[in-house]
């Protein structure tokens, strides 16, 4: 297994952008190979799916993969033999561990989308140097943000989910562990927190780059403008949601800098970065994506995809090969306007909604992740959705996990949710058990987590 450091990473990027085509796609096959090779020889999941794989293989040869499988196989799944998943799951359980590493060399982190129990991540060194790497040299759509970011000694906080082992999170407090010297230069304030009390993180900490979920972000529009926060940020950068145009336009008119986005994943870092024309580019040097309709059979350009199948070529303790994202998007090969001559894509985002809520005849907005990273911690729930009625009403559609109570886990799940709505002031909530599973829109297909059917 290959070992690369920050330096080198970045040193990577930039040379691989000075290539021929020819070149380029040299690197891409041969990173492909190495990744392959690597995960059969030391991965028994691997070893066992491409036993009749033909040595002349192409990338289309390879068996796709999904999260499920992958966590049903956790233990024969990751390359290095020692570590199982139980080990790491006791881990987990002090969230004291958030940024720390799980023997001495891994960070852990966990995501989930709609289809599912939350995949555990593993990042080693190489994979975190990567990730920055790439972060580090394509992230800035304009050297101008990047000049003012460093004038203003690049303080940078995230409004992001807190109380969980989320990449954001954790990347932030792994960074602060290791140098603790950096918490006036680097921090992270919980989007979980009523907004009167993010305001007042946001405005003793002073940042240069403001992050977080485009949803939270909107919340303090309002708070900006009424003058309770007051900063003065020249970028800010958004993920993990879907940014439309109309928030992008209100957030630099509101915030007086530019706004992009990004396109990013726990299991492949970031997959695309945004240029001025707002398209994103793939990182295609160290990730591979194919847009593939529902049977995984590729789609043309310009086509909206039903999923993409996404290869991490770094990441070799937990290999990533064609694996299932379920991300609607188009793929472009045309020249970009901005000169990056990387293959770009559109997106369909996700689009959960805003959570409205009346109290004593005052309109109270919360973000969808802050109720979304809320229920997510109750692990007895393997799917949810949350729809919101007029009059503070609750309608919670569950699928419980396999011999798990559903009842009990309602119980559970009405507690947490009034826990946490009373911290924004909700106070008055009625909860009810749906005769429904969660599903999805009956025209477009679209899944959400948040329904919001009250119009406050």
């Amino acid at each position: 297994m290959k070992k690369i450091g920050l330096i080198k990473g970045m040193r990577l990027c930039a040379k691989y952008q000075k290539l021929s085509e020819t070149e380029k796609s040299q690197v891409r096959h041969k990173r492909l190979h190495e990744m392959v090779d690597y995960a059969r020889t030391h991965s028994p999941y691997y070893n066992q799916l491409y036993k009749d794989l033909e040595e002349d293989y192409t990338l289309s040869d390879l068996p796709p993969v999904n999260k499920s499988e992958l966590m049903a196989h956790f233990d024969e799944w990751l390359t290095d033999r020692k570590v199982k998943l139980e080990d790491i799951r006791v881990f987990m359980e002090n969230l004291d561990n958030i940024g720390r590493k799980f023997q001495g060399e891994y960070l852990v982190f966990t995501t989930s989308g709609s289809t599912g129990n939350p995949l555990v991540s593993l990042c080693d060194r190489t994979t975190n140097n990567m990730m920055g790497a790439i972060n580090a040299g394509r992230t800035f759509a304009r050297k101008s943000d990047l000049k003012a970011f460093f004038r203003r000694r690049g303080k940078t906080i995230g409004v992001f989910a807190t109380g969980g082992f989320y990449l954001g999170n954790s990347s932030v407090r792994a960074r602060l562990l290791s140098m603790p010297w950096k918490k006036k230069q680097i921090a992270v304030t919980s989007a979980l927190l009523p907004v009167k009390q993010i305001v007042e993180e946001l405005n003793s900490f002073q940042p240069a780059m403001l992050g977080g979920y485009p949803t939270v972000l909107e919340s303090l529009i309002e708070e900006q403008l009424s003058g309770r926060l007051h900063i003065k940020p020249v970028l800010i950068m958004t993920g993990g949601e879907y940014l439309s145009n109309t928030l992008r336009e209100r957030l630099s008119e509101v915030f007086k800098c530019y706004v992009q986005t990004s396109y990013s994943c726990t299991e492949g870092g970031t997959i695309a970065c945004e240029c001025t024309e707002q398209h994103f580019h793939i990182n295609e040097d160290w990730v591979i994506v194919e847009p593939v309709d529902k049977n995984n059979q590729p789609v043309e350009d310009g086509v909206l995809s039903d999923k993409i199948l996404m290869t991490n070529l770094f990441n070799y303790t937990q290999p990533f090969i064609r694996y299932e994202i379920t991300d609607r998007v188009r793929m472009h090969h045309e020249k970009c306007k901005c000169g990056n001559p990387m293959p770009w894509l559109t997106l369909e985002g996700r689009m959960d909604d805003v959570a409205i809520f009346v109290e004593e005849g005052q309109i109270i907005k919360i973000p969808p992740l802050a109720l979304y990273a809320t229920l997510k911690e109750i692990h007895g729930i393997q799917r949810f959705q949350l729809v919101i009625h007029e009059g503070n009403q609750i309608e919670l559609r569950l699928i419980p996990v396999e011999n798990v109570n559903i009842n009990e886990v309602f119980d559970k799940a009405v507690q947490v949710l009034k826990d946490f709505l009373a911290t924004h002031g909700v106070k008055t909530v009625t909860c009810i058990l749906s005769d429904e599973y969660p599903k999805q829109h009956p025209k477009s297909g679209k899944f959400k987590h948040i329904i919001n059917q009250s119009k406050g």
